[in-house]
């Protein structure tokens, strides 16, 4: 299944809830939300009383990508504020398999993320205990950057570790994806696609609409029906 999750990064923040309600009701599945601390990465994006406020107002499936040192300090309260997936960077945890194990007793859907330079290999311990790999196409920290293209080699190494292994699990690409490069990142073989400015700016509705009908087109030929 292809799933899209606009990242609300690119909201405008003035009109955050408004633009929520625009996305939900254009039939996106998931939110992505970055929680970015200053430290793992240079920018401060928001924290908990955004994902408090944002899940008191919708359904949508909550993606929250932890950008920040040390994520086991926050994953009892990321959970308590109704996460519904909570994905740490596998660079800035001491003990993943930890980090991972505490995510699941509180109920949640975990998740593992690698920035550009990290390896798949670095990865391999962890593929069959989590429900997402995030593979970061752009530096984190910033909005707006260019798909970095080699990027998506690690995407078809990583969907040839879960069939050699016989794993399920997401994979979901987050940086520079745009309408035009939309095929190949899901051709690589990634299934859930984060969008930020390619959703959020000019008209909402129509963008989250050329995303989903190019998703659903894509998933047709990959499953021989079209």
């Amino acid at each position: 299944m292809n799933i899209l999750a606009p990242s609300i990064l690119a909201a405008d923040f003035w009109r955050l809830g408004e633009q929520v309600r625009e996305v939900e009701k254009a039939g996106v599945q998931y939110l992505h939300i970055d929680v970015m601390d200053g430290c793992f990465v240079p920018s401060i994006s928001f924290g908990m009383p955004i994902i408090r406020s944002i899940r008191k107002e919708t359904e949508l499936f909550l993606d929250v990508h932890l950008m920040i040192e040390q994520p086991r300090r926050y994953i009892e309260a990321i959970a308590g504020l109704g996460a519904d997936m909570i994905n740490f960077h596998l660079e800035a945890a001491e003990d993943a398999a930890e980090v991972i194990e505490l995510i699941r007793s509180f109920g949640k859907k975990a998740g593992i993320t690698i920035k550009p330079e990290t390896s798949v290999d670095a990865l391999l311990p962890y593929l069959d205990k989590v429900d997402m790999v995030l593979v970061m196409t752009v530096e984190p920290g910033a909005g707006g950057q260019k798909l970095i293209p080699g990027c998506l080699e690690k995407v078809k190494e990583l969907r040839n570790v879960m069939y050699k292994r016989g794993l399920r699990f997401d994979i979901e690409v987050d940086g520079g994806v745009n309408i035009d490069n939309l095929e190949q990142v899901l051709e690589a073989g990634a299934n859930v696609i984060v969008a930020g400015s390619a959703i959020f700016k000019n008209d909402i509705a129509v963008n989250a609409k050329l995303f989903l009908d190019k998703m659903q087109q894509e998933l047709g030929v990959n499953n021989g029906t079209i």
